[in-house]
C-alpha cells in the first residue's frame, strides 16, 4: 500500500478532455491520458483492500491493488506486466469499458471510487510510448491449426492466446478490416482506429494471419448482409482444414421496431450508420451515406450504441437530437448500501449527451410517418409500468418531426447463418450453446467447435469478450494437447 492515507488525503482525479465545441468538429479521441502526477494521485487513492472487490468486479479479474501500488511508486514497466498479465488490450477497456471494477471498488461506498479505469488508460499508454509492449512468439510450435471466426475482441483474445503457446492461427472476419465491432462499431471519437493497427501488427509477429473479407457460410433467406466480404468459405470446408474452430463472431442481429412505417426512408438501425461513418473516416467512400446533416435525430434505444449514434449525429451536425428510452428515468445516485458491490442502476450520463441531446424516458414509438415514402415524423407515447407491464398513459400520445431515426435497442442474437451452416445448437436466445464449465468449456455440440464472447452469451462489453476469448483459448488448447499452461 504506497500511501496509507491516501484515500482520505486525496480526491478523485478526473481525466481531462477537449471542449464540446472543438470536439464536435473532428472525429479524433478528446480524453487526455493521466498526467504522471496526476495518475499517482490517483493511485495512492487505493486502499490495497485484503479483499480487493474491485478485482472480481472486473470481468478479467485485473490485479488491480498490485497495478495501482506500482504506478504509485513509479514502476511502469511492471505495471504494464501486472496489467498484461489479465487483459490481452488494456488500450480497448481503458477507454470504453464502463469500469464494473470502479463501481465494487470498496471506496465507493461512502466516497467517489479510485478512478482504475484511468490509471489503466496511463498505463497502457505509457507502456506503448516506451516500448513495453513487444511480440511474444511462441519457443516452438505445436503443429496443431486453429480458425478463429470474428476479429472482435473474443476472437482476437483467443487468437493472441492460442498463437503465443505454438499454435498456426488463422483469423476470418467478413468485414474489410480486421476489429468487428471495435473496428466499425465504436466511434472513432471514442477509440481511434490506430490501436487496433498496431495489435494486429503485435499479433502477426506473433504468427497469428489475419483473412479479412471473407464470409463464413452463406446469409439466411431474409439475412441482410451490410459487409464488405469479396469470399465466402463453407463450414465444412474449414473444419477440414483446421483441427479447431472459435466461433467469436459476436451477436449482430439488431433489434427490430415493427410498427407501421418502418420501411420508411429515413429509419435505420444504428448499425447501418456507424459503419459507414467509421469506413469513411478510415479514407474509404460509401454510396449513399446516411447523414444526420440539417435533420431532426431521434435515436430509439438509450444504451451505449444509441449514445455512439447521438455523437455522430452530433458531428454530422444534426439540426436536433433526441434519445427516447422505453425504461422510466433512473435516479440520479444509486443506494449504495443496497446494491453494493454489484452494478448500480442509476443515471448514466456520457460525453456524446454532453454535446447536445434531448434525453426522453418512458416513452414507446407507435409508428412512423412519412411523404413520399421519406420518414418525416414519428407518433410517440408516453407508458408507465404496472406489474412488470408497460401500458400506455391516455392523452399522451404525439407527433415528433424527425427525418433521421436510428435503432440502437441491442443485439438480440448471432446471426443464424453462421450457427446453421456448423450445426451448433442453440440456446432459448438464438446464442450457441456452450457451457463455460472446466471440462468441455466453450466446446460447442460440434466436435472442434467452440464458442466464445457475444455469440455465446449474448449482446455484452468489450472486457467481458475478451475475458471469453482467452478462457476460450484454454479450453481449445487443453483439447489440442492434452493440457493447457493458459490462464483461465
Amino acid at each position: 500500500m504506497g500511501n496509507v492515507t491516501g484515500f482520505l488525503d486525496f480526491g478523485r482525479v478526473e481525466e481531462d478532455h477537449e471542449p464540446v465545441p472543438k470536439r464536435v468538429k473532428n472525429y479524433r479521441e478528446f480524453v487526455f491520458t493521466l498526467k504522471e502526477d496526476d495518475a499517482k494521485v490517483q493511485s495512492a487513492r487505493c486502499m490495497d483492500c485484503g479483499t480487493p472487490f474491485c478485482n472480481s468486479g472486473c470481468p478479467v479479474n485485473n490485479i488491480i491493488p498490485d497495478f495501482n501500488d506500482l504506478v504509485y511508486r513509479g514502476d511502469w514497466k511492471n505495471a504494464f506486466a501486472t496489467l498484461d498479465s489479465t487483459n490481452n488490450f488494456p488500450e480497448f477497456t481503458g477507454r470504453i469499458c464502463p469500469a464494473p471494477c470502479e463501481e465494487a471498488c470498496t471506496l465507493n461506498i461512502n466516497d467517489d471510487p479510485v478512478g482504475i479505469k484511468s490509471i489503466e488508460h496511463a498505463i497502457i499508454d505509457r507502456a506503448w510510448a516506451e516500448g513495453f509492449v513487444v511480440p511474444r512468439p511462441p519457443a516452438a510450435r505445436t503443429g496443431k491449426t486453429v480458425a478463429v471466426v470474428g476479429s472482435g475482441p473474443a476472437g482476437l483474445a483467443a487468437a493472441q492466446q492460442l498463437a503465443r503457446v505454438g499454435h498456426a492461427v488463422t483469423v476470418f472476419e467478413r468485414n474489410d478490416a480486421i476489429g468487428g465491432l471495435l473496428r466499425y462499431g465504436i466511434p472513432d471519437f471514442k477509440m481511434e482506429k490506430s490501436h487496433i493497427d498496431r495489435r494486429i501488427a503485435q499479433m502477426e509477429a506473433e504468427g497469428v494471419v489475419f483473412r479479412p473479407g471473407v464470409r463464413i457460410g452463406e446469409p439466411a433467406a431474409g439475412e441482410v448482409v451490410t459487409d464488405w466480404s469479396k469470399e465466402s468459405i463453407g463450414a465444412d470446408e474449414l473444419l477440414a482444414q483446421f483441427d479447431a474452430v472459435v466461433l467469436a463472431a459476436g451477436a449482430e442481429r439488431s433489434r427490430d421496431l415493427p410498427v407501421p412505417g418502418r420501411d420508411l426512408d429515413g429509419v435505420h438501425y444504428a448499425m447501418e450508420f456507424l459503419p459507414q461513418q467509421n469506413k469513411v473516416n478510415a479514407g474509404g467512400s460509401v454510396e449513399r451515406q446516411i447523414r444526420a446533416d440539417g435533420k431532426d435525430v431521434i435515436v430509439i434505444g438509450g444504451g451505449d450504441t444509441g449514445s455512439d449514434c447521438v455523437g455522430t449525429s452530433n458531428r454530422h451536425g444534426a439540426k436536433s437530437v433526441t434519445q427516447f428510452e422505453l425504461m422510466p428515468m433512473p435516479p440520479d445516485h444509486e443506494n449504495k448500501p443496497l446494491v453494493w458491490p454489484y452494478w448500480p442502476t442509476k443515471l448514466r450520463t456520457s460525453s456524446s449527451h454532453e454535446e447536445g441531446c434531448e434525453r426522453e424516458f418512458a416513452i414507446a414509438t407507435k409508428e412512423f410517418i412519412g411523404e413520399g415514402g421519406k420518414l418525416t415524423a414519428l407518433k410517440a407515447v408516453r407508458v408507465e409500468w404496472q406489474g412488470g407491464k408497460m401500458v400506455e398513459v391516455p392523452g399522451t400520445e404525439q407527433v415528433i418531426p424527425a427525418q433521421l431515426v436510428l435503432l440502437a435497442m441491442g443485439f438480440v442474437s448471432p446471426l443464424a447463418s453462421l450457427l446453421e451452416a456448423f450445426g451448433v445448437e442453440r440456446d432459448g436466445r438464438g446464442n450457441a450453446r456452450a457451457s463455460t464449465e472446466p471440462l468441455g468449456g466453450y466446446a460447442t455440440n460440434v466436435a472442434k467447435v467452440f464458442a466464445a464472447g457475444d455469440v455465446r452469451r449474448g449482446q455484452s462489453l468489450v472486457v467481458w469478450a475478451i475475458r471469453e476469448g482467452r478462457q476460450a483459448a484454454r479450453a481449445v488448447d487443453a483439447m489440442l494437447m492434452g493440457s493447457s499452461e493458459l490462464p483461465r
